[in-house]
């Protein structure tokens, strides 16, 4: 699937993900309307709300962007109902011709994990029937529970040809609590009983660059041609990172969350590309299924939400390819 991936992305030109995050504050009245008339104010009716939603999204979209990555969180939140729109999502874009990206950051262990693993990237068996749950193209991961959590991962990606992003460093605030950690280098005379220290040295490293450096590790066991299968997750909040880890999981694809709404600028992204302009895609959410609801596109109107998104993808891809000089 990363070479799809990297298909759809030279074909579009285009190296962006639009996140399909559904709220329904984000939804037009006009559709929650008339989902609620046919269903109430029902689960059943907010989730009828996020389809009519997605869908008009994706049919203005498509054909401008290589990939889509629906958060599950936004799903979830409506029970059985939003979880059955959240497959039809899945499976109307790769109907489009788009590669999903999951966004379900799981994080196990053992069965668990390989629970996980299948329900999202795999089949399971029922019976004499070999089915397939959710069906994603990509799924995120966290790697929190080291490789025990990601090898059940590594092992449906080989079989299914699918693939995996891997939280390295993420784009929200509050990320430098664990992730920018300082740990001592094992190999160091000098060691700390807790591995951690409070001062910079030689012999440290943040923690996000030793997670880089095992996401490199899974990434050459998993490889596809030029790119591996394990991608990893580096917001578009911390250039400065985002450099050093490019370097540091060369064969890995970055998954950018954090450009537009979060403050990530697109003159920062170069450093997370690679010399053949590939490597990175960069995802926006609400910046693309909320742009109406900006001065910029409000001209468009409620009623005309897609045509904003449209105009909002536009403007993303030239924003992007001007800063990486494409």
């Amino acid at each position: 699937m990363i070479q799809k991936l990297i298909a759809n992305i030279k074909k579009t030109n285009a190296p962006i993900v639009v996140g399909l995050d559904p709220m329904l504050s984000y939804i037009p009245e006009s559709i929650t309307k008339a989902a609620f008339a046919e269903y109430g104010e029902t689960l059943e009716g907010a989730a009828e709300a996020i389809w009519q939603f997605n869908k008009k999204i994706v049919d203005a979209v498509y054909d401008l962007i290589p990939a889509v990555k629906p958060q599950i969180a936004m799903y979830e939140q409506y029970g059985l109902p939003g979880l059955a729109v959240f497959k039809r999502t899945v499976d109307y874009c790769q109907e489009k011709g788009l590669v999903v990206i999951g966004d379900v950051k799981r994080g196990d262990i053992g069965s668990t994990s390989a629970a996980y693993a299948a329900a999202h990237l795999g089949r399971v068996q029922v019976g004499s029937q070999l089915l397939t749950p959710f069906g994603e193209d990509f799924a995120t991961v966290n790697p929190y529970l080291g490789t025990d959590g990601i090898k059940p991962f590594l092992d449906v990606c080989r079989e299914e040809k699918k693939g995996i992003f891997v939280l390295v460093k993420t784009s929200n605030p509050s990320s430098g609590e664990f992730q920018d950690r300082l740990l001592i280098n094992p190999s160091a005379e000098t060691a700390a009983e807790d591995g951690f220290v409070s001062g910079k040295a030689d012999s440290c490293k943040p923690l996000y660059e030793v997670v880089g450096e095992k996401v490199a590790e899974w990434a050459e066991s998993c490889m596809g041609d030029d790119y591996s299968y394990v991608g990893a997750v580096v917001g578009a909040t911390y250039p400065e990172m985002g450099k050093i880890l490019r370097r540091v999981m060369p064969k890995s694809f970055i998954l950018v969350p954090g450009y537009g709404a979060q403050g990530g600028k697109a003159k920062d992204l170069a450093p997370y590309f690679n010399e053949d302009g590939l490597g990175a895609i960069v995802n926006s959410s609400r910046g693309i299924i909320a742009a109406y609801r900006q001065e910029k596109y409000a001209s468009f109107g409620a009623d005309h939400f897609a045509e904003a998104s449209r105009a909002a993808v536009v403007d993303m891809i030239k924003d992007i390819n001007q800063a990486l000089e494409r």
